[in-house]
């Protein structure tokens, strides 16, 4: 009996090992391919942030923390003394304004547009899901060139406010911030609208008529009963717009002119021209720790919500 019941915990343990076996072998194709393409690079940059600029690019293998004190001291190039500077501080915070109110802009704009398509027939939805996504058939190079070529200032917008008698001469939105807040929306909508869609598409419009039946007025619906169900399709796309949007790096250069720089021309630029490839990494590394900050805050909050509620 003892030896039976050896047998039945051996066998076990073997069927353990191959179904342990057997989901490794299933993960290693993608583990692989984060390692190769996400955390390899990553480590990459890490190094260079701690390492010296060479004279003509590149790197020296000298260890030092120049890259991470140059985002907020400013060295004297007599004394060696360090005195604070908000130059990168204010490029940060110009490009997370505006990638916020590109967020918000998307929301207010891809909010009824996801809404309308889910409100739609079934049959009709395809149709117009189709018509979203099409600009993602182009190059975002193209459509960013596109923009620029209908905000300018022979543009289709100033010659059309121009002929209809509304302007005497055109309205100056190229290489400005509203130049970049329009470029924004316009290659990042997608990203908040079909999220949004996802989220509305599940919602019973069944509860919309009986909330009116109830004499609930057409604000209390949208608070009470579409924006709770179309919650994890406005994170969802609030995520998705305003992570791209502040490190873009075409549409600031295109449409602003490079007047002003954001984070992705900053990184860009020390990268290039300014070859110190070290604060370059460091910088990209900020921001990643910026951003990742920010998710965690929310999940954390989400979490406690979620306990709240449960």
């Amino acid at each position: 009996m003892a030896e039976a019941q050896s047998t039945l915990v051996d066998a076990r343990r073997a069927a353990e090992v191959r179904e342990r076996r057997a989901r490794w072998l299933l993960l290693a194709p993608a583990l692989l391919t984060i390692g190769i393409f996400g955390l390899f690079p990553l480590t990459i940059t890490l190094i260079y942030s701690f390492l010296s600029p060479g004279t003509y690019g590149g790197v020296t293998w000298e260890f030092s923390t120049d890259a991470y004190v140059q985002f907020l001291f400013e060295r004297d190039i007599f004394d060696g003394t360090l005195e604070f500077s908000s130059t990168y501080l204010q490029i940060y915070g110009r490009s997370i304004g505006l990638a916020f109110v590109a967020t918000v802009g998307a929301l207010i704009i891809g909010f009824p547009t996801a809404y309308f398509i889910a409100s739609k027939p079934p049959e009709q939805r395809n149709v117009w899901l189709f018509l979203i996504t099409l600009p993602f058939w182009t190059n975002l190079l193209i459509r960013t060139y596109a923009v620029l070529l209908i905000i300018r200032d022979e543009g289709i917008i100033n010659l059309g406010l121009i002929n209809a008698g509304l302007i005497d001469r055109p309205i100056s939105i190229l290489y400005t911030d509203t130049a970049v807040f329009i470029g924004l929306i316009y290659s990042y909508l997608p990203f908040m609208v079909l999220p949004l869609y996802a989220s509305l598409e599940k919602l019973d419009f069944r509860l919309v008529e009986a909330a009116y039946d109830l004499y609930a007025t057409r604000f209390q619906v949208l608070r009470r009963i579409i924006v709770p169900a179309a919650k994890p399709g406005i994170v969802a796309g609030s995520i998705l717009v305003f992570i791209p949007g502040l490190g873009a790096y075409i549409t600031p250069t295109l449409l602003g002119g490079g007047k002003e720089l954001m984070i992705g021309n900053l990184i860009a630029l020390q990268f290039g021209s300014s070859r110190n490839w070290p604060f370059g990494s460091a910088a990209a590394l900020i921001l990643m720790a910026v951003v990742m900050v920010a998710l965690l805050i929310y999940v954390r909050n989400a979490s406690r919500e979620g306990g709240n509620h449960g």
